[in-house]
């Protein structure tokens, strides 16, 4: 599978999940993580797509999968933290959630926001 077919399989799961076919959008998605298990974007959609179906466990494996391709990304440590937090582990949330607001920190020091018309930031 090449990267404009892994992406174009990503973005219609994507869009099978906000119409409402959420199974059809788990096929495709694992299809994806099947086909290319390196693809932190296809784990990540997998851990929400599951998340958002409240299958904590297939969220949970998921969101271990992109986050060992990605630590220190904002997004699936966010995701990490929710699920930690539904299933009612709050340190584990916690932890998470504030390796989120560090990534988050890291990115607003290599890309500050302008001045405002008032020179302050």
């Amino acid at each position: 599978m090449t990267e404009d077919e892994l992406q174009t399989l990503i973005e219609d799961a994507t869009a099978d999940f906000a119409i409402g076919d959420a199974e059809t959008a788990l096929a495709k998605l694992t299809r994806a993580t099947a086909a290319a298990p390196q693809s932190f974007e296809a784990w990540h959609a997998l851990a929400e797509v599951n998340f958002s179906l409240r299958r904590l466990d297939a969220a949970l494996a998921a969101a271990d999968r992109g986050h060992a391709l990605r630590p220190s990304d904002l997004f699936i440590n966010t995701t990490l933290s929710r699920i930690w937090m539904e299933r009612g582990d709050k340190a584990r949330a916690e932890h998470f959630g504030a390796q989120a607001k560090i990534a988050d920190w890291k990115e607003q020091l290599k890309n500050p926001p302008p001045p405002d018309a008032s020179g302050l930031r």
